[in-house]
């Protein structure tokens, strides 16, 4: 518990403020988390990459299946049960309730290193599983859809976390398929906002910054 409070004093998080959102945009850097566990098998890493925003991205390892042709080992290099390993959390502070539609800025090279679960205060819903890319390999791209067993490239709106009161709370991700890349995050209570709008798979780059201090 230490170690987390330490590191979350550093976590940030930024306000994007524009009059064409309805509400406020949430933007985190996935290198500003403040812990994790269940990292025993695979684990986040940060690494740098010039092209990610701030020049680093947080990475899980090891990544053993880097094809369709080397072996799935569920509870090792996969897992389609959410909160189940490597956990990653992130203090947030939300200051007004509502469901919060859930982006992320990922990289994947292939069909194996393409999606992640994401859950709300040690909880994993439902429409918290199975985000999932299929466009834009080997490029870093905003993505928030749900792999559904209609469509595995994933579907739109269907990714999203319901806040239920203002306040601290623990925004968190856990692996589904170790390589996977993510640079950035971020939460909308405006369905239709969408981040790629900003540039050609760029970064977010806010003009206002918050540091949380728990």
């Amino acid at each position: 518990m230490k170690n987390m409070i330490f590191l979350a004093v550093f976590a940030v998080t930024y306000s994007w403020p524009n009059s064409s959102f309805k509400q406020r945009i949430i933007i985190v850097e996935a290198e500003s988390f403040a812990g994790q566990e269940k990292s025993e098998v695979r684990q986040w890493t940060i690494e740098e990459d010039s092209a990610a925003s701030g020049g680093a991205y947080i990475h899980i390892v090891p990544d053993t299946r880097v094809t369709d042709k080397d072996s799935l080992v569920n509870g090792v290099n996969f897992s389609n049960l959410p909160g189940k390993m490597a956990v990653i959390s992130y203090p947030v502070r939300i200051s007004k309730p509502g469901r919060y539609y859930v982006w992320v800025r990922a990289f994947s090279s292939g069909a194996e290193d393409n999606s992640v679960h994401v859950g709300l205060n040690g909880t994993w819903p439902a429409s918290g599983a199975r985000m999932q890319w299929c466009e834009g390999k080997n490029a870093w791209k905003w993505g928030s859809k749900q792999r559904t067993q209609k469509n595995h490239c994933g579907e739109p709106y269907l990714t999203y976390l319901d806040v239920a009161k203002p306040g601290k709370h623990i925004v968190q991700f856990s692996m589904r398929e170790d390589g996977f890349r993510m640079d950035q995050f971020l939460l909308s209570l405006d369905k239709a906002f969408d981040p790629e709008k900003s540039g050609p798979n760029a970064p977010l780059l806010p003009k206002r910054t918050k540091h949380l201090r728990y």
